[in-house]
């Protein structure tokens, strides 16, 4: 079974915030790749219209996850005046205190939700090459 945790995280951004969030974002990222180097991939989407933001992460493993946590965790508070956000779905398999931090950063920066999908059977072809 794939130890492989992807991470999605989907928010609506405050009117008029739109000019500030793209470049807090672009700072996290720059954070992440400096500092995160098992991380497989770490991306930021906006919609057409500037009203969305969605999140997706990929990790190899659970302690990947953790790691993101506990290092880029202190850079999350502040993006919370930019977004509301509403959800998390993490798929893989995570431990309960793991889930329990998702929870207190979905209330940290919006209204969110946090659900966890359970591999069920897949192909997986990302190699550690």
């Amino acid at each position: 079974m794939s130890d492989i945790i992807l991470y999605l995280d989907r928010s609506t951004v405050h009117d008029g915030k739109l000019d500030e969030l793209e470049p807090a974002m672009a700072e996290l990222v720059d954070f992440v790749e400096a500092n995160e180097p098992e991380i497989l991939a770490y991306d930021v989407y906006f919609s057409a219209d500037g009203d969305r933001m969605t999140v997706v992460h990929m990790h190899a493993d659970q302690a990947s996850l953790e790691f993101h946590m506990e290092v880029a965790g202190p850079k999350f508070p502040p993006i919370g005046e930019f977004i509301d956000l509403e959800s998390i779905d993490v798929y893989g398999q995570l431990s309960e205190d793991l889930i329990e931090r998702l929870r207190d950063k979905a209330s940290e920066l919006g209204s969110g939700r946090v659900s966890v999908h359970v591999l069920h059977r897949g192909v997986n072809r990302i190699t550690d090459d």
